[in-house]
């Protein structure tokens, strides 16, 4: 493919469900991309069935890189979401300050909390270095949860006025992300789910409105990561390709909505025609 570009995703990967590496791989791969990863931990199963067991890959992702800078691999593309330790934020900014290039994307994911509260075991010190992570990223896309963590303001709210999220993403910027999306907010006088974002190539403020549809599937937060990620590849400004991985999620989770287990996340590889239309 002539606009193929070489993708590398740095995330969990899970032993059973569609989340994280699992859904990202063959929705880039999809999209025409040559598609590496690294996973950050291996997790037995998505964390929606209460128990699971994860293993920590900090020592193989040292060692993987390594080997890779050995045999001259270069990336255009590196999207970063869950990380398992402090010391892995080390390993990517140093591993990206190596493959600084023009063109180069760097799309991070803070994964760290929703529903108004931090995941457990996410402490302060793993906030203070996300904060670190995102000042190294051309795009961030903190959930609004994550968002208020990260900024220590309206923290745990997901109803915001125009002013509170303006506030939140502009104290995200002061962080270094050159461009912001943040998901799952709600506007506070429409009551209206949106996504608040700043556009760094534009400097354009932006509110983009959707269909809640109230179904839980894990994973559908990677889902928009990666199309986001390819859509952005393919030239699409970022208001346009955030529109984009709204409107195929909306229609995954009405296509997948009536299935009866929702903890594994949905079954992309059923619908990657969609990323074609």
């Amino acid at each position: 493919m002539q606009n193929s570009k070489n993708i590398l995703i740095i995330n969990d990967m899970p032993g059973y469900g569609k989340v994280a590496l699992a859904a990202m791989l063959p929705i880039l791969s999809t999209m025409g991309h040559s598609v590496y990863n690294l996973p950050t931990a291996l997790v037995s199963n998505t964390l929606d069935y209460g128990k699971f067991t994860i293993l920590d890959t900090t020592d193989y992702m040292r060692k993987s890189i390594q080997v890779w800078q050995e045999m001259g691999f270069t990336f255009d593309c590196i999207t970063t979401g869950f990380l398992a330790s402090p010391e892995q934020v080390d390993i990517i900014q140093e591993f990206i300050a190596s493959q600084q290039k023009e063109d180069l994307l760097v799309m991070t994911d803070p994964i760290m909390a929703d529903d108004g509260k931090l995941y457990n075991g996410v402490t302060e010190e793993t906030i203070e270095t996300m904060r670190r992570l995102i000042g190294v990223a051309d795009v961030i896309v903190p959930n609004v949860t994550e968002a208020t963590f990260l900024t220590d303001l309206y923290r745990g709210q997901e109803a915001l006025t125009r002013e509170q999220a303006r506030q939140v993403v502009d104290k995200l910027l002061e962080y270094g992300p050159r461009s912001v999306v943040v998901t799952s907010g709600v506007a506070q006088e429409t009551g209206e789910h949106v996504v608040w974002g700043y556009n760094g190539k534009t400097g354009a403020y932006f509110t983009l409105p959707y269909e809640f549809i109230k179904v839980h599937f894990p994973g559908t937060g990677d889902m928009f990561s990666a199309v986001l990620v390819g859509e952005l590849l393919d030239g699409k400004p970022l208001e346009q390709a955030v529109q984009r991985g709204m409107d195929v999620l909306e229609t995954l989770i009405l296509m997948e909505r009536n299935e009866a287990e929702k903890n594994k996340g949905i079954r992309i590889e059923r619908f990657l025609g969609l990323l074609q239309k």
